[in-house]
């Protein structure tokens, strides 16, 4: 493929919690749906409109309804996804709603069955993907812009974190940026626990807004440090692996890909964290690992 998008289906946050409430509200009042009630924002606006339903309000960098076509591609390929309940999205200004299903949680996720619907997703044909929906190379989203990101924040780094940081940056970018031209896979882009649920039929893989091109490691990395940098349950990624029919472990891109997200993580929040004192206090405990502090803290997800 000669040319690349330049963002992922979903590149920013939709913005500020009155103006995502606003569309929410129009759109259930649209599908005669209940009261949307705010669960949490990210890049992505999440409601409750009843007790089956969820708004999704998000700022698409590319036509809605490519998020309802893609859906239906994924779940015609076993692939286990929210079920979207409206054939089109509600536009508002620039937010588009999406109406999906509840999905009822139903005890621990099965990371052995999401490795293999990881294996089926690296199975699609990406020309197919790429003709309906954004399909970026993974190295180009614009927090992995690690130069531009250093001129930002670098300046709110001591010495020994950002020369450590540096470091990785130099080590690893380049054995990521040589598989731009090489035969990719089509990967969801950001595979770990709070983008799964485990429903009665088995684990549903959700935010599909990060799908990209690139090497399978790029799915793997994200659960390799889960467990010894995030703190999360220990063996996730070997049950995931074992489902996916290979273990990354050792696999010279894979670490450099997860060390890579750790630096992204970390320089994010301490530029979060000018205006948002958490993200300063988590930004500061993240340092700490990357000056070598033996007692480093494990990280919070935000």
């Amino acid at each position: 493929m000669s040319t690349w998008p330049e963002l992922p289906f979903v590149a920013a946050p939709p913005g500020t919690i009155d103006s995502v409430t606003s569309s929410a509200r129009r759109a259930a009042a649209h599908w005669g749906l209940g009261e949307p009630q705010l669960l949490r924002m990210g890049m992505n606006g999440i409601f409750t409109a009843g007790d089956d339903v969820l708004l999704r309000v998000s700022t698409p960098t590319a036509p809605p309804e490519q998020a309802i076509v893609l859906a239906a591609t994924l779940a015609s390929a076993g692939l286990r996804v929210p079920r979207i309940l409206r054939d089109e999205a509600f536009v508002d200004g620039g937010h588009a709603v999406f109406a999906v299903a509840r999905v009822p949680e139903c005890g621990a996720v099965d990371w052995r069955e999401v490795g293999e619907m990881i294996a089926r997703l690296h199975r699609l044909d990406r020309g197919d993907i790429a003709s309906q929906y954004p399909l970026p190379f993974c190295g180009d989203f614009p927090w992995w812009r690690f130069e531009s990101l250093l001129g930002d924040v670098g300046g709110q780094l001591d010495e020994q974190s950002r020369e450590a940081i540096e470091r990785a940056i130099s080590r690893d970018a380049p054995l990521l940026m040589q598989q731009r031209d090489r035969a990719l896979l089509v990967c969801h882009g950001d595979v770990h626990p709070g983008n799964v649920i485990q429903s009665a039929g088995g684990p549903v893989l959700l935010d599909w807004d990060l799908l990209c091109a690139g090497p399978a490691a790029w799915d793997h990395a994200p659960l390799m440090t889960w467990t010894n940098r995030w703190g999360g349950e220990a063996g996730i990624y070997e049950r995931f692996a074992e489902g996916y029919g290979r273990s990354f472990d050792g696999d010279p891109l894979a670490e450099a890909i997860a060390e890579l997200r750790l630096v992204a993580a970390t320089l994010m929040r301490v530029r979060a964290g000018r205006t948002d004192p958490s993200a300063a206090s988590e930004a500061n405990l993240r340092l700490r690992y990357w000056r070598g502090d033996e007692d480093a803290p494990m990280w919070h997800a935000q």
